[in-house]
């Protein structure tokens, strides 16, 4: 079963057990879903890769909400949009740690063959592209910049 059917099956699931949060945070998910297999470049289909890259997408916009409404002082608005992450975060695969991060970026910045900071545009393509999905963009970055910073 794909994603998009999963996340259909799991909205009805929602509306069943009348979890309204869930239920928000599956149909936002799906609406992005449908559009993009809408798209005027897509063909009706919409690969795993993609559907991935929309919910996490999904993710990072929810978490700024997050931080934006606790700024304000808003703490019963982002507990809201914090519960619709947690509803959405179990679609992606396992988060990677830290350690096994630092792995994998090296073994891209060896593959690439890059040694100073500036070659930091040969390294994010290849790593977002290999690591996207079970490391945020984010952490991707930053670990890049530490490791070839020393």
């Amino acid at each position: 079963m794909n994603l998009f059917d999963q996340i259909s099956n799991d909205i009805k699931q929602a509306m069943l057990a009348r979890e309204k949060v869930r239920l928000e945070a599956l149909r936002a998910v799906k609406k992005e879903f449908l559009e993009a297999k809408t798209a005027k470049d897509a063909n009706g289909e919409l690969s795993e890769e993609t559907s991935l890259k929309i919910i996490q997408k999904l993710i990072k916009q929810r978490k700024d909400s997050a931080s934006i409404y606790a700024e304000q002082n808003r703490p019963e608005l982002a507990e809201k949009e914090l519960e619709e992450v947690a509803a959405i975060e179990i679609y992606l695969p396992k988060q990677m740690s830290a350690e096994e991060l630092e792995k994998e970026v090296r073994a891209i910045i060896l593959k690439v063959g890059a040694n100073s900071p500036k070659e930091m545009g040969k390294v994010m393509p290849l790593a977002n592209q290999s690591l996207g999905g079970r490391a945020e963009g984010k952490a991707i970055s930053e670990m890049v910049k530490k490791i070839l910073a020393n």
